[in-house]
């Protein structure tokens, strides 16, 4: 493996735990990475390889929305809780490091639904939310997985 081939490497971890951990914009990271290290390579492989590994990407930013908003409605939250969840989600995100997002988020959204249901039916919302997150984390997780798998095997390519 050359200098650039490690240093992408750390830049698709990294991004992949940017996914896990909201901080940095994981998805954009391993797109760029693998762009970086296509343009080092400059080879019809490297290209296709980008344009997989981009594919993979994008197809995993369509669906993170698109699933868990199905669910979402399917189970009475509407849309102005979850933006509730994501205004107290950023305010959360600088008042406590790290994990502020997702405790903002889960703040905002059981205060929504409080209230607008009462506090009796606000916790079965906060779980759908919840887990709406959590399938929207996996879903950008597989498919930042798909992408550096790809990129792993155009490096071994060529």
């Amino acid at each position: 493996m050359s200098g650039v081939e490690v240093l992408v490497a750390i830049a698709i971890l990294v991004g992949l735990a940017g996914i896990i951990v909201p901080i940095l914009p994981g998805a954009v990271l391993i797109g760029a990475a693998i762009l970086a290290w296509a343009f080092h390579v400059d080879t019809r492989t490297g290209w296709v390889v980008l344009a997989v590994s981009l594919a993979w990407l994008l197809a995993g930013a369509v669906l993170k929305y698109v699933v868990p908003g199905r669910r979402l409605s399917e189970a009475g939250v509407p849309s102005r809780t979850l933006w509730a969840g994501a205004a107290l989600g950023i305010v959360g995100f600088f008042v406590i490091p790290v994990i502020g997002l997702f405790v903002g988020f889960v703040v905002g959204v059981y205060a929504a639904e409080r209230a607008r249901l009462g506090a009796e039916s606000a916790g079965a919302s906060t779980r759908a939310a919840l887990k709406a997150a959590g399938v929207s984390i996996l879903i950008e997780l597989v498919s930042g997985t798909a992408a550096a798998a790809t990129w792993a095997a155009g490096v071994v390519v060529t």
